[in-house]
């Protein structure tokens, strides 16, 4: 039992915005026959479940595949008047099924699940990221995002539903704030 507070009270800070759940992450379907290099590019935050390291507006993550097959990632929001912006790595994690990928924004931190559901790689793609603790919960990620700063309700409609199917609960999934992006900070 001591062993579980520990483990709580090293975790309660990290999930505090996040979205934790009784027992171990689902194994959702991911996109069949994932195509890496036409996932490249930019791609803006539409909506997601809440994430304590998200907490500004015109969210976006630009992808460059590099000579080795992984990709560098660019990631940026507007955050208190201030464009911030994180770089990382991004790597197939399982050459047979090239949708889950894993990404790290640091040397010293693993590589975290960023697994593609579904994308049509020109208009919108769903990306899901779950993470177990001990098997006893888990804290997950969802973002729906598109290659431009809104998309359709329908879209947006049809993402919640494709992860309600996965057993991803988008209850608490929110409008990331794309607004107002283009101009001086």
């Amino acid at each position: 039992m001591k062993a579980l507070l520990v483990v709580l009270a090293l975790f309660l800070p990290i999930i505090n915005a996040q979205v934790p759940h009784w027992g171990p992450c689902p194994e959702p379907v991911t996109q069949p026959a994932f195509n890496l290099k036409q996932f490249m590019g930019r791609w803006f935050e539409i909506a997601k479940l809440p994430a304590q390291f998200e907490r500004g507006r015109c969210i976006e993550t630009n992808f460059t595949l590099k000579l080795d097959g992984t990709a560098h990632v660019v990631s940026s929001e507007i955050l208190k008047g201030e464009l911030k912006t994180i770089e990382g790595t991004a790597v197939v994690e399982d050459k047979r099924n090239p949708a889950k990928l894993g990404i790290s924004f640091s040397y010293v931190l693993p590589y975290t699940p960023y697994w593609i559901l579904s994308t049509d790689y020109e208009n919108s793609a769903l990306v899901y990221s779950c993470t177990d603790v001990l098997r006893l919960f888990h804290v997950d990620f969802a973002w729906i995002l598109g290659r431009t700063r809104s998309l359709p309700a329908a879209t947006i409609d049809h993402g919640k539903e494709v992860f309600t199917n996965n057993n991803i609960d988008v209850s608490r999934m929110i409008l990331s704030r794309q607004q107002g992006c283009d101009k001086d900070l």
